[in-house]
């Protein structure tokens, strides 16, 4: 698994930062923004997979881990800076944990909200997978 990571643009001075996303930074068009925030240090989040859609996930303020798994290999990456965001492919499962008490996340995805593109099962997870790889072969 390829994990990509996005660098924004950060400018800062005495008055504070600013932080900048543009959609020819991207390597897809953005069509959905939204925020994670007042999440319980306790409950992970996500634990599913996305047939088709592709997003861009970074911590804005705070820190948390993400994991990424691609039914072969699995990563924990820490999320706590905001500059940096990282790429969550399709078909790519992911969790999200361990967040600070003043955690917010930003998620920039190239569709809109489509129930249907979500596996939030895992088992069903790695047939979806089987299933891609048989085709391919």
């Amino acid at each position: 698994m390829k994990l990509t990571d996005y660098k924004f643009n950060k400018v800062s001075d005495s008055r504070g930062e600013l932080i900048s996303i543009e959609n020819n930074m991207l390597s897809f068009e953005m069509k959905r923004v939204y925020l994670l925030k007042k999440l319980k240090t306790d409950l992970p989040r996500g634990f599913h997979a996305h047939k088709k859609l592709k997003q861009i996930i970074f911590c804005i303020q705070g820190e948390c881990s993400l994991i990424l798994d691609d039914g072969q290999t699995k990563s924990e990456i820490l999320l706590n800076d905001n500059q940096n965001g990282i790429l969550i492919d399709r078909m790519i499962w992911h969790e999200m944990l361990n967040f600070t008490d003043d955690c917010i996340l930003m998620v920039l995805a190239d569709d809109v909200y489509n129930e249907s593109d979500y596996i939030r099962n895992y088992e069903e997870f790695l047939k979806e997978l089987k299933s891609i790889e048989s085709k391919i072969l």
